[in-house]
């Protein structure tokens, strides 16, 4: 089996992509409390930017900026995933190499990061992360969803609340 290396970049930006194991299951937003108090937690005991963050019901996205000298981003998620599912009540079945590993069996192992190279492209992921539940049909307006930095990024004026426009407009101008 291959050994998958994480780019190391100490102060770098990245996007991630963070899924539950039961991809039907609503556990984030339904536990968002817990999972926000898991994740301030991560981020005070290891310092870190979150530029963008979306929630859905079975994942979320982020961009962070890890602080110069610094790119453990895998301590951070690995606290943030620890500190969520230690306390809530096991849904499935786990396998023995999850047994042997001590998870709880709520994510998956592996998670998807990618190191932003450029200002444009962390402009893409930020609108990726912002647009997330309206691509998944949550909501047919980013201004909708309450689990997003969206909203704060309308507060700082950096984008207008009608940002991502309602998707309903968006299919009626095609005739249907």
């Amino acid at each position: 089996m291959s050994r998958y290396r994480r780019a190391r970049i100490e102060g770098g930006v990245f996007f991630f992509t963070v899924t539950l194991a039961d991809r039907s299951s609503d556990l984030l937003i339904r536990n968002i409390d817990r999972l926000r108090r898991m994740y301030a937690s991560a981020q005070k005991r290891n310092p870190f930017e979150t530029i963008a963050i979306c929630v859905l019901p079975d994942h979320l996205h982020a961009v962070w900026e890890m602080p110069d000298g610094d790119a453990n981003f895998s301590l951070r998620w690995s606290l943030i995933k620890a500190g969520f599912s230690r306390g809530l009540p096991l849904d499935a079945a786990r396998s023995a190499s999850k047994l042997a590993r001590r998870e709880r069996g709520l994510w998956q192992r592996r998670y998807w990061e990618h190191a932003i190279r450029d200002d444009r492209d962390l402009e893409r992921h930020v609108d990726y992360v912002h647009f997330n539940p309206v691509k998944h049909g949550y909501v047919s307006k980013v201004a909708d969803w309450p689990y997003s930095t969206f909203h704060r990024y309308v507060e700082r004026g950096v984008l207008p609340p009608d940002w991502g426009g309602d998707i309903r407009e968006i299919s009626g101008s095609f005739g249907e």
